[in-house]
């Protein structure tokens, strides 16, 4: 078996565009994914994550805290949700990553858990 964790991108701008009813709609699909990943028991955890604006960076030089706002990498697309799964193989893990609703709106980064 091979853990997974799934970043799944999205451009926030354009999904605060979307209509109340478009939202639901994605919302409906996210919830039919995770149904089927529960239901083929390769769930470990799911997580929406709250916009960017209010996330936090920081770095730790010299015993000195530096915290910056929002995400670290300037970019269209940010973090949206994360998803762990426990996969028979990166094959079936690019199955999954295919299914998720991110990957219709933006991307799904598939990175396998160096398990040491």
């Amino acid at each position: 078996m091979m853990r997974c964790v799934f970043f799944a991108h999205y451009n926030e701008a354009a999904w605060a565009n979307l209509t109340v009813p478009e939202r639901e709609a994605e919302g409906q699909k996210f919830a039919a994914f995770v149904k089927e990943i529960e239901q083929r028991g390769v769930r470990e955890l799911n997580a929406r994550l709250q916009p960017s604006r209010n996330a936090r960076t920081v770095r730790a030089y010299d015993g000195k805290l530096e915290i910056g706002d929002g995400p670290y990498a300037e970019t269209q697309e940010q973090i949206g949700g994360v998803y762990i799964l426990n996969c028979k193989d990166l094959d079936e893990a690019i199955e999954f990553a295919g299914k998720l609703p991110a990957a219709r709106i933006g991307v799904v980064e598939v990175r396998p858990i160096a398990e040491v």
